[in-house]
């Protein structure tokens, strides 16, 4: 007798491209466009060896094991969490509880972040209407970033966001999620590689890639490159506990999970990497240095750079239109998980759960618009890390390693060797307490 597909009477991806499309949309975000670049340009290609260490490392366990777990309960994390906790203790109501720690995390992360992608969209029009432009100099930019940034100062553009947002929800997975990936996606790494060719023939770019092509094999020995790099590869890939589970939960049985992991790993480092070819030629264009990351690299001194480049108008929207597809897809994945919590404990239609996620999300991201710095940075340091750990202990450590081998490699010609449960056992489970200890102590590793 066939096994019961529990997935099956749930709305699925409807291809395995579009599931890879939505992981990688959730993958690639802010992390890909306004840190890495930095992190390339103040430590070269010597960076990259052990960010490519880790990436190779979390994709082979950590974004596996959440896409499997959330694949083998069909549902979200407290149904995920109940699931196992029933399977080891006979009884559901423990798991369901820290199935509710990356929930909330995962809808504190979507308020924080529906206020970035809000500036998105700000400057992403500003960029055509010419308004965002029309400054002169760093000083007049940041006074724009500033007025935008302030409590109640993008009160519009954060709706507006909000709406687009929810209105792509609000179709499902298949009609909504999937199609909307489908277009932002390969939009983004289009628009990324345009804008890395036109660089690359502007004078003075060439400086730029002696930070990307340059290895300096002395500077491994720092170890600041290796914790950053850790914290870089554990964010951008988007463990934690959440969204890559509950995309999982929508996966049918017959896809294969670790390839599907390492199509999203390389992707996702494109992107980051796209990123940095991108932005670090074109400060070196203007005779810069990348000493900037964050907001302020974004919405600063970029748009001043582009103020003073050949088709500068052109550049600029082309650039925020690409980064506000990776925000939205971002955002979409961070606000499923609430979204699909609220449909299997309550009983709420696809509407009516969106529309409840809808009006906290911008109750409380009107709120925050002033301290969403701080915000985020609880969120990344602590909501993340305890999420994707919670996550990892419960699917290597309580579900049972049979059960877990057996979903890993469920509709694989050849299992998994021998080297992937212990790794992911103590390997990812070891790196995420490390990452929750380093975060809390540095104030933030990624």
């Amino acid at each position: 007798m066939a096994k019961h597909d529990p997935s099956a009477n749930r709305d699925n991806f409807r291809s395995k491209w579009g599931f890879k499309l939505a992981c990688i949309g959730s993958a690639v975000g802010m992390g890909n466009i306004w840190l890495f670049p930095s992190r390339m340009s103040q430590y070269g290609a010597t960076f990259l060896i052990p960010y490519f260490l880790f990436v190779a490392l979390i994709a082979s366990t950590g974004v596996i094991g959440e896409m499997a777990f959330g694949r083998a309960a069909a549902g979200g994390p407290m149904i995920a969490f109940g699931t196992a906790a029933e399977r080891r203790t006979g009884r559901r109501n423990w798991g369901e509880a820290l199935g509710l720690v990356p929930v909330l995390g995962s809808l504190a992360m979507a308020i924080g972040y529906s206020v970035v992608v809000g500036w998105l969209l700000k400057y992403a029009v500003g960029a055509f209407t010419g308004t965002v432009l029309s400054r002169d100099g760093v000083d007049a930019f940041s006074a724009l970033f500033s007025e935008t940034a302030s409590a109640w100062g993008n009160t519009a553009w954060q709706a507006a966001a909000m709406v687009l947002t929810l209105l792509i929800m609000a179709f499902g997975i298949a009609s909504g999620i999937e199609k909307a990936n489908k277009v932002m996606m390969p939009l983004f790494f289009l628009l990324f590689l345009g804008l890395a060719v036109y660089i690359a023939t502007l004078p003075g770019a060439s400086a730029g890639y002696r930070y990307l092509f340059v290895l300096d094999p002395a500077g491994l020995l720092d170890p600041y490159v290796w914790v950053y790099a850790l914290g870089q590869a554990f964010f951008s890939l988007s463990i934690a506990g959440n969204g890559t589970l509950i995309y999982g939960s929508y996966l049918p049985r017959t896809e294969d999970v670790p390839r599907a992991a390492r199509t999203v790993a390389v992707f996702d480092t494109m992107a980051a990497l796209l990123a940095a070819i991108v932005i670090i030629p074109a400060m070196a264009t203007a005779g810069q240095t990348l000493d900037q990351s964050g907001p302020g690299l974004l919405f600063i001194f970029l748009p001043n750079l582009f103020d003073t480049m050949p088709g500068g108008t052109i550049i600029m929207a082309v650039f925020f239109v690409a980064a506000l597809s990776a925000g939205l897809t971002s955002l979409i994945n961070l606000f499923e998980a609430p979204t699909a919590t609220l449909q299997e404990r309550l009983g709420l239609s696809r509407l009516q759960a969106v529309a409840v996620i809808g009006v906290v999300g911008l109750a409380v991201g009107l709120s925050i618009q002033g301290i969403v710095s701080d915000w985020m940075d609880v969120c990344s340091i602590y909501a993340c890390p305890v999420g994707a750990l919670l996550a990892a202990v419960v699917f290597f450590w309580i579900y049972g390693k049979k059960d877990c081998l057996e979903q890993v490699n469920l509709a694989r010609r050849t299992p998994l060797g021998g080297w992937f449960y212990p790794l992911a056992k103590y390997g990812f489970c070891g790196v995420t307490v490390f990452v929750l200890i380093l975060g809390a102590l540095l104030g933030g590793i990624g």
